[in-house]
C-alpha cells in the first residue's frame, strides 16, 4: 500500500503539475487569442485603410489624368497663344508699313496737288495769253482785210484811171 500510496501521490503530484500546466496552456491560449483577436483587429483596420487608401489613390490618379489634360489644353492654347502673338506681330508690322506707304502716298498727292495748282495757274496764264492772241488775230485779219480791201480800191482807182 505504500507502493499505492506512493503512487497516487505521484498521479496527484501529476494531476497538479498537469492542471498547473493545463491552466498555463489555458491562459497562453488565451493570450494567443487575445493576440489573434488584436491581429484581426489589426487586419481589418489595415484592410480598411488599404481599402480607403486604394479609393484615394484612384482619385488621385483621376486627379492627375484631369492635370495632364489641363496641361495640355494649357500648352495647347499656350501653342496657340504663341502662333497669335506672332500672327499679331506680323499684322501690326504690316499695319506699320501701310501706315508708312499711305504717309508717302499723302505726301506725294499733296505734292501733286501743289503742281496741278501751279499747272493749273500756267494752262490759265497760256489760255489769257492765247485769247489774247485770238483776239489780236481777229483784229490783225480785220485790218488786213480793210488794208487788202484799201489796196484793191486803189488798184481799182488806179486801173480806172
Amino acid at each position: 500500500m505504500l507502493q499505492n500510496r506512493q503512487r497516487m501521490e505521484q498521479i496527484r503530484i501529476q494531476a497538479d503539475e498537469s492542471s498547473a500546466k493545463v491552466d498555463e496552456l489555458t491562459a497562453k491560449v488565451k493570450l494567443l487569442e487575445q493576440a489573434n483577436l488584436a491581429k484581426e483587429q489589426e487586419i481589418t483596420s489595415l484592410t480598411h485603410k488599404n481599402s480607403t487608401h486604394e479609393a484615394d489613390v484612384e482619385k488621385l490618379e483621376a486627379t492627375n489624368k484631369d492635370l495632364k489634360e489641363q496641361l495640355d489644353h494649357i500648352r495647347m492654347s499656350s501653342n496657340q497663344s504663341e502662333a497669335l502673338q506672332r500672327r499679331l506681330q506680323i499684322l501690326e508690322e504690316e499695319a506699320e508699313e501701310a501706315d508708312k506707304n499711305i504717309r508717302e502716298t499723302n505726301d506725294k498727292l499733296r505734292q501733286t496737288d501743289v503742281k496741278a495748282g501751279h499747272y493749273e495757274r500756267k494752262v490759265q496764264a497760256l489760255e489769257s495769253a492765247r485769247d489774247q492772241w485770238e483776239e489780236k488775230y481777229e483784229e490783225m485779219s480785220k485790218k488786213y482785210a480793210q488794208a487788202k480791201k484799201e489796196l484793191e480800191d486803189i488798184q481799182t482807182e488806179i486801173g480806172n484811171m
